[in-house]
């Protein structure tokens, strides 16, 4: 009787994440998307404001409300 208790599902080959974009296998020079197509697609996004990080806006200065309550 072995004692070995790995989880065999440890060892198996992890497969890539689909590009975000389109869903297809990504392409190692463009990590994590599949084509500069869908690299410049996300970027696009980006600077267009369709995406955000979730948080309280900063100020025209850099920081953020709670920064200026806190006297910092």
């Amino acid at each position: 009787m072995s004692t070995d208790s790995a989880d065999p599902s440890e060892n198996a080959p992890v497969s890539p994440r689909p590009c975000p974009i389109c869903g297809k296998p990504p392409d190692p020079n463009y990590s994590p998307f599949c084509s500069k197509r869908c690299a410049d697609r996300d970027l696009h996004r980006w600077l267009g404001e369709q995406y955000g990080i979730a948080g309280e806006p900063a100020g025209e200065d850099g920081t953020s409300p709670s920064d200026k309550r806190n006297g910092s």
